[in-house]
């Protein structure tokens, strides 16, 4: 009886743990059994059924969803399994930027669904544009007449600016990046135009076709003074 007693609480704590592990071990892989509980997930939100010629946009990306699988059945992966928002009764024309709320829908719909957040979402629908400018050389680095630029060739000499109607309107330029060097020679890069605002900001949102420009430039000494 004294070594029973001895430390009895540690025994007992390691009994309990083993019970614990055992069934862990035991349930944990099971499928079926597993599926009896609720899951909880993180899924992304997709828009569906944009009107044609317009783009969705919504800062929330992910949904936290727990769902209860049916009975007898595996547990649900992430994959299968999708957050939506449903814009089929959005009719165009739409106003500048529309803004909505939407709901937040789980598919499929055989997937019973016990918790949800977000349960809406804010949309803003807004008309896709597309616009050509021709492109602009900015030249960065050196001080003047140290290095100057004997020839630039861009190829192509334009860009097509395609995204949301608001953010084309920020565009005042299209901007090819040049680094002058810190000695005469000769550069032939492929270099990614930038989309920029009044202030020489570039504007987030746009796609850019192409996305890389071959700039071909030629620098040669200058006098080294200030003209």
């Amino acid at each position: 009886m004294q070594i029973i007693r001895r430390n009895f609480g540690l025994k007992l704590l390691s009994l309990v743990l083993a019970i614990v592990g055992w069934a862990y071990f035991r349930y944990a892989n099971n499928p079926v059994i597993a599926a009896r509980f609720d899951q909880q997930l993180s899924v992304p939100i997709a828009a569906i059924n944009v009107p044609v010629g317009y783009e969705a946009r919504f800062t929330e990306k992910e949904a936290v969803v727990a769902v209860s699988p049916q009975r007898g059945q595996p547990a649900v992966k992430p994959d299968e399994i999708k957050a939506v928002l449903d814009l089929s009764r959005v009719v165009a024309p739409l106003a500048p930027d529309t803004v909505m709320t939407v709901p937040v829908t789980i598919a499929p719909s055989s997937v019973v669904v016990q918790s949800l957040s977000p349960a809406s979402v804010v949309v803003t629908v807004e008309k896709v544009e597309q616009k050509t400018f021709t492109l602009v050389v900015h030249y960065s680095g050196q001080a003047p007449n140290v290095v100057v630029r004997n020839a630039v060739t861009l190829s192509p000499g334009t860009a097509v600016i395609h995204g949301p109607a608001g953010a084309l309107a920020q565009v005042t330029a299209v901007r090819v990046d040049v680094p002058i060097p810190a000695n005469a020679s000769q550069l032939d890069e492929m270099v990614r135009p930038r989309p920029v605002n009044s202030l020489g900001g570039e504007v987030q949102g746009l796609q850019v076709s192409p996305d890389l420009i071959r700039v071909q430039a030629r620098f040669t000494n200058g006098t080294g003074t200030k003209s």
